[in-house]
């Protein structure tokens, strides 16, 4: 059940009356989230049908995704094709797209939205749908991982000073955060869709680990499978004025960048203002712990360090 506010403002103060931070919304309306192996469901209608589940993945820059059932059961026409890669450029696809012509979360109804269809991960049980960071561009979204809360609204975030509200850029439509291994700064993308915090071979071949990394398993990403090695960092990841104490983190060569995934992200309401291009964090304690993912790594997709071919990054 979806809950409608008029209006609300936040403003968190320090100490002599400096402000920390602001958050003003209006046309608030929240949704309960599903979380199933960390990683965050909502009920979707789907042209006035449904509800169906879908995950949502700040790491997938399209707008929408539908699995080939819930094409055929809705009788989706396809409308043209997509091809599909991930930062690896090992693999591209090529899928269909569809048209959807509406599409409503926690009250809001998104129109015209046009969706790739592909299969989706099995390891979280059933589910017909993916909604991507861009379907979101106009709001104000939260996902408020303790509460299991899904917020959408309209409204603004303010700066801070990068307290807990911080700059990200997304050349690829996928958000990219300044986080700090031990105080050196690096570039890491916000993945609700993903598992744990995976850093790149390159990057993790520069720092100190409590115990030599060993192997865990193997990723996935939309058209990649590579093996991933694990370990507890000796130095503490730092997200602004929070930070893991010696985190567990995953070692994987398939992707340029490091990913913040669901794991991580379990300590905090997270907010989204893709207009300003700010993502406020937000946990009850500074000192935060981070354990082995639940699930192998999956990652839907990812933005590049290399010069982008708009042919293989989904756009609506």
């Amino acid at each position: 059940m979806s809950i409608t506010l008029n209006r609300v403002c936040i403003i968190v103060a320090l100490v002599g009356g400096a402000t920390m931070s602001s958050l003003c919304q209006t046309d608030v309306r929240s949704e309960r989230l599903e979380l199933i192996h960390d990683k965050p469901f909502v009920m979707v209608m789907v042209n006035g049908k449904g509800p169906f589940r879908f995950v949502i993945d700040t790491g997938t820059s399209g707008g929408a995704f539908v699995t080939p059932e819930l094409t055929g059961k809705l009788g989706l026409s396809a409308v043209g094709q997509a091809r599909l890669s991930d930062p690896s450029k090992q693999s591209v696809q090529s899928v269909p797209i569809v048209m959807i012509q509406s599409l409503e979360v926690a009250g809001f109804e998104f129109k015209d939205i046009k969706a790739r269809v592909h299969a989706l991960g099995k390891g979280e049980g059933s589910y017909q749908g993916l909604l991507g960071f861009s379907l979101f561009r106009d709001y104000l979204l939260t996902l408020d991982f303790p509460n299991r809360e899904l917020t959408l609204a309209t409204g603004s975030l303010l700066r801070d000073g990068e307290h807990s509200v911080l700059s990200f850029r997304m050349p690829d439509g996928i958000p990219i955060v300044n986080l700090r291994i031990g105080g050196v700064p690096i570039d890491a993308q916000i993945d609700s869709g993903g598992d744990g915090l995976l850093l790149p071979d390159r990057l993790a071949a520069r720092l100190k680990f409590a115990s030599d990394p060993a192997e865990f398993g193997n990723g996935e990403s939309l058209s990649t499978r590579f093996q991933i090695r694990a370990a507890r960092l000796a130095p503490n990841v730092e997200v602004g004025d929070y930070f893991f104490k010696r985190p567990f983190v995953e070692i994987g060569g398939a992707f340029p960048l490091a990913n913040f995934g669901s794991s991580p992200l379990q300590a905090f309401a997270v907010t989204f203002d893709q207009k300003n291009r700010l993502v406020r964090f937000k946990a009850s304690q500074k000192v935060l712990s981070l354990s082995a993912p639940p699930t192998p790594i999956q990652l839907l997709n990812g933005p590049s360090e290399l010069p982008r071919d708009p042919s293989l990054v989904p756009v609506d």
